[in-house]
């Protein structure tokens, strides 16, 4: 009899979290800003060795080396860095002996209710990107972050006024803002590594189209090519952007046009019968996307090679 997948453990409230922990109770139910500064935090004492969370959680790890379990995946940690996980994402250890020091901060939704942010923050692709592109910060970089930290800290433990909750979120956002600038200069830097990106994707088409694939299981997905290259759909189209300027699902497009044209040119194919090789339930539907793309439609095209 197949053994029954082990359930996560779910962490409800921060209470909860930071008493599983050990640590003292939070200032604030919606947030909390843990410091581990002899760096090494009790790991959760609870039976289930993955969990989730239902805050959203953003930590700098200086010194973190190892793994650490996210979603089906791992962060890869070699030098720290700056990470993030989204209310409800499977999270847990695998190392036994991770350096914890650094800090993080842990923040319920309920905290941006009625507040800008709450729409705003679901548009900051990190908090679903792929196990291996932890945020790498410079020297400088860590001082803004460890500056905007001391800030939210300060006021954390600062008396409560009628501010305090608008003060505390516009810190949140400065964060938020900063790592996304700091994203995009890691996509800039990076361009040599994510070059070989490109080669991949390409062979991962190649393959897709020329062994016919598309009549299995249709039009290649932006979900499918990620899940090829390791990597969250987002992630995948920042880095393409970084790099040519297209998303994902437009080097998807491009593919699908140039295997047309070479079906329509060398070929005698019916245009439904390109559709279909190529993945299209609907030939209207091929015929559409390619006119848009070439300003031809399929049999104009062909009637320009005879």
């Amino acid at each position: 009899m197949k053994k029954e997948a082990e359930a996560p453990y779910k962490f409800e409230s921060l209470s909860d979290f930071h008493r599983v922990l050990g640590l003292p109770k939070p200032l604030h139910p919606l947030i909390s800003l843990v410091y581990n500064t002899d760096g090494k935090i009790r790991k959760p004492n609870v039976a289930c060795k993955q969990f989730m969370m239902s805050f959203y959680k953003i930590s700098y790890k200086p010194n973190l080396k190892g793994k650490f379990k996210y979603g089906q995946h791992y962060y890869d940690f070699d030098e720290g860095g700056l990470f993030f996980l989204a209310p409800n994402q499977l999270t847990g250890t695998s190392d036994q002996n991770l350096d914890f020091s650094g800090f993080t901060l842990f923040v319920h939704p309920d905290l941006f209710r009625n507040y800008p942010l709450a729409k705003k923050i679901k548009q900051y692709n990190f908090f679903s990107y792929a196990a291996t592109e932890v945020l790498h910060l410079s020297d400088q970089e860590k001082e803004t972050v460890l500056a905007i930290a001391k800030l939210i800290d300060t006021e954390l433990n600062s008396r409560i006024d009628a501010l305090s909750q608008d003060v505390i979120i516009s810190q949140i956002e400065l964060l938020l803002t900063y790592a996304d600038r700091f994203y995009k200069r890691q996509f800039i830097t990076r361009k040599a590594v994510n070059n070989d990106l490109l080669q991949k994707l390409e062979e991962i088409l190649d393959e897709y189209f020329n062994n016919h694939i598309t009549l299995n299981k249709g039009i290649p997905t932006v979900q499918y090519l990620a899940d090829q290259l390791h990597l969250s759909p987002h992630y995948l189209s920042d880095m393409l952007r970084s790099l040519t300027g297209l998303n994902a699902q437009q080097h998807i497009h491009l593919k699908l046009i140039d295997k047309a044209k070479e079906k329509l040119s060398t070929t005698n194919l019916s245009v439904s019968e390109v559709a279909y090789e190529l993945g299209f339930e609907h030939p209207q539907s091929f015929s559409t996307l390619f006119k848009t793309k070439t300003n031809l439609s399929p049999l104009e095209f062909r009637r320009s090679f005879n």
